[in-house]
């Protein structure tokens, strides 16, 4: 069986120590060896895992491709260690960089789903800050929540969330792809102040695709063409699926992800 169809391998990343230490669990598939071909990286929403649909079908079309693929799950989710509630935008777009720097590809296409589009931007900030590190060759940002602490939460809190917050350190809500409820945490949003990134323009330095729904009850389509402002000096292209969710999950999306990634391949004749 060739190389680029051998099932994705898993593998574990120690980070910190003491009471700060976690196993992060990867997914990693070798591609043809290549010293410019792209690795793509799935990078997670909120609660998600490696194991969903999307993530599986990224990992599926980078075999059918000759690519290499990195999934991993940010601590306190699926298979990783560490607590949920100790997460926030600094520690896991810190563990998405360190996934990176332990995989060691020079090149890759990041692909962000909902939170996973605020740390894919924050990934890539981050890696042209220290002047090393793979190479950004696109990104593929699926109903994108930059700064949604800010954005989307805070201006929605009611009285009895902002008390739970001030008193317990949190707040719970219903869930609608759990069982068990969504928990913010005060850290969390004042971390969030910390990572905003629709504050002024952003240079990606390579082209980004946006997918939203339009009936996306989690991220308004407004978000998406808010951030559209903060991207006009790179190759950008909104996509608004009219009847999509904010899972995005059909088959018909899960086409639109294929395309919008071999279309970034096509173009850099990669």
């Amino acid at each position: 069986m060739p190389q680029s169809f051998a099932s994705a391998v898993s593998a574990n990343l120690t980070l910190g120590s003491e009471a700060d230490r976690r196993e992060i669990a990867m997914l990693l598939r070798a591609g043809e060896a290549s010293p410019t071909r792209p690795a793509l990286v799935w990078l997670g929403g909120y609660r998600s895992d490696m194991t969903g649909t999307k993530a599986l079908e990224m990992d599926a079309l980078a075999g059918e491709s000759g690519l290499a693929a990195i999934r991993f799950d940010y601590s306190g989710h699926g298979a990783s260690g560490g607590e949920f509630r100790d997460g926030t935008i600094s520690r896991w777009t810190q563990e998405a960089i360190a996934v990176l720097d332990h995989v060691g590809h020079s090149h890759v296409i990041l692909i962000g789903s909902s939170m996973g589009g605020w740390i894919a931007l924050r990934v890539l900030q981050e890696l042209k800050k220290r002047g090393r590190g793979p190479v950004v060759g696109g990104m593929v940002l699926i109903a994108p929540a930059p700064d949604f602490t800010q954005e989307l939460i805070e201006p929605n809190l009611s009285e009895a969330e902002k008390q739970s917050l001030a008193e317990k350190g949190y707040f719970e809500e219903p869930s609608e792809y759990s069982p068990e409820p969504n928990i913010f945490t005060s850290a969390l949003m004042e971390d969030g102040r910390a990572n905003r990134v629709l504050t002024g323009i952003i240079e990606t330095g390579c082209p980004v695709h946006i997918l939203q729904g339009m009936q996306d009850p989690d991220v308004p389509y407004q978000h998406a063409l808010k951030l559209m402002e903060f991207l006009p000096a790179d190759d950008v292209v909104l996509t608004l699926i009219r009847d999509g969710d904010h899972r995005l999950s059909r088959a018909e999306d899960i086409a639109r992800m294929k395309a919008a990634i071999l279309g970034m391949l096509d173009d850099q004749n990669l």
